[in-house]
């Protein structure tokens, strides 16, 4: 299941990669056509959209998964673990109906848009609303099994906070946790 897990967040790692290296070659290609050929591609603004849109959102379930969205911890991490338990819970109970609220929306917007055609490349509006439910799913699974350690008792304590106070902290705490895993690999 771990194999599977892992290939899926692989899968959308070349994705982002995808994306982003579409993006470049619209833009750019789009630029030097319009200055250099005096023309250009009529669906690079619209496709290079997309393409950012669907970057966003894959992204954001990557740092889910990897807590590196950040959000202020000072307060809960001056509880005691009770109480980090309690705001934990609390949170993903809260995120668990927000992503509700986001994929029925975004399935509403998948149907509506379904046979309405983008302005420049025809190709259907509903490619924009369908992250949208790949967001919330993926968003959801992730929440419902942390949800599901810190019930069953299965949470380091130093897990309990799940959001980074600075990118730069973010960076300190992956650095030491390598430090840690290489040490343990030492004889």
């Amino acid at each position: 299941m771990k194999r599977l897990i892992d290939g899926y967040f692989r899968m959308l790692g070349v994705l982002m990669v995808l994306c982003l290296a579409g993006m470049v070659v619209l833009v750019f290609g789009n630029v030097v056509l319009r200055y250099g050929l005096n023309s250009g591609i009529t669906s690079s603004e619209e496709v290079s959209r997309w393409l950012f849109v669907w970057l966003v959102f894959l992204g954001a379930i990557v740092a889910l998964r990897e807590r590196q969205h950040l959000g202020v911890e000072i307060l809960v991490r001056r509880l005691p673990v009770l109480g980090q338990k309690l705001c934990l819970v609390t949170s993903q109970l809260l995120m668990l109906a927000t992503l509700w609220l986001f994929l029925s929306g975004s399935w509403e917007q998948t149907l509506i848009n379904l046979h309405v055609e983008a302005p420049a490349t025809g190709w259907s509006m509903a490619i924009v609303y369908i992250v949208g439910i790949v967001f919330s799913v993926s968003a959801g699974a992730i929440v419902l099994w942390d949800l599901y350690r810190v019930l069953s008792g299965r949470i380091r304590d130093e897990e309990l906070i799940m959001v980074t106070e600075s990118e730069e902290k973010a960076e300190l705490d992956n650095l030491q946790r390598e430090l840690e895993s290489a040490e343990r690999k030492q004889p």
